[in-house]
């Protein structure tokens, strides 16, 4: 299996949950945002191997029997510090894996996102939903490029022949989610544990949807086994306020910490909750890790942090409730 984005916050979590299943793993990264750190679990493991690159470049490799496409910035810090990077990785980096995938003739699954709902007209949001998306706003070197990315393995799919899959991932949270990303999930913790004010974005009733790295991971692969061609959604259905989480962190962490309202970012969904029919039929895939649950694991894996890396985080001039 070869899996890029490797080293990031999900593509480390997918690479052990391939490698538990007794599956040859080839990781690839550029460590632009992903970091070595996250794969030190598995970095001497049997039938893994790690190869630092960019697979916006064509990327000359061996046989491989299935590509997974995690590869590209998914915070909004990340994407809007790396414009350019974020479109590659959509565009060229996509080409290139599924060409891989179509040499090989193996299986092809791209991570895509719930950002190609844009702000959504229709709630919750099923995978017919075309969505309603500012191509030109700030937030679209993310969103356009996964729309992009989808309408490039259909291509393949449909002229090609090529088996694929594409994953539509909502917010997604836990352990190595990195302090600085500018998620809203990161920035309530360690905004709780420092003592800082919580920032929440406009009247902070907007609503998320959660879920937990190990259903996602589990959601992931299971498409990858038994899903079809068409784009599927892999996240909770259960749906959260923005200031329903903060107050959540504030009571898990014990913290005093304040809540500080700031101005609604541009473009800023105001509802994103995914109705995931299909993954429940086709898949026999639903979460199973309670957003309560989730955090307490995720908190814990930031108290273990050194205070000197929750205390030098800058605060964010701006943040997407991702």
């Amino acid at each position: 299996m070869l899996v890029a984005g490797a080293a990031g916050f999900l593509g480390s979590h997918l690479v052990e949950r391939l490698l538990a299943e007794g599956h040859q793993v080839i990781g690839v990264d550029n460590f632009v945002t992903g970091h070595a750190d996250n794969l030190a679990g598995v970095a001497n493991a049997k039938g893994f191997e790690l190869i630092r690159w960019d697979v916006s470049e064509v990327l000359n490799i061996g046989a491989v029997d299935g590509v997974f496409h995690l590869a590209s910035p998914a915070s909004p810090v990340d994407y809007l510090r790396h414009p350019i990077e974020t479109l590659k990785a959509g565009s060229y980096a996509t080409h290139n894996l599924l060409d891989i995938a179509h040499r090989n003739g193996a299986r092809f699954l791209l991570a895509s996102t719930s950002e190609v709902y844009g702000d959504p007209a229709i709630h919750p949001q099923p995978e017919s939903y075309w969505g309603n998306v500012n191509s030109v706003g700030p937030r679209s070197v993310y969103d356009e490029a996964k729309r992009y990315a989808e309408a490039v393995t259909m291509a393949y799919n449909r002229h090609l022949r090529a088996d694929v899959r594409i994953a539509r991932i909502f917010n997604t949270y836990g352990p190595r989610m990195r302090p600085n990303d500018g998620r809203v999930v990161t920035n309530f913790i360690v905004q709780a544990l420092t003592g800082a004010p919580l920032s929440v974005y406009g009247d902070g009733l907007q609503t998320r949807s959660f879920c937990f790295i190990d259903d996602e991971v589990d959601g992931l692969y299971k498409l990858f086994l038994a899903g079809d061609s068409q784009p599927m959604n892999i996240g909770n259905p259960n749906e959260f306020t923005v200031r329903g989480l903060a107050d959540l962190v504030i009571e898990m962490t014990g913290s005093k910490s304040v809540i500080e309202s700031r101005p609604l970012p541009i473009d800023d969904p105001k509802v994103r909750c995914p109705d995931i029919e299909r993954a429940r039929r086709m898949l026999g895939w639903e979460p199973r890790i309670q957003l309560r649950e989730g955090l307490r694991r995720t908190i814990d894996c930031f108290r273990a942090l050194p205070p000197a890396t929750l205390a030098s985080r800058p605060q964010p001039k701006s943040a997407f409730g991702r």
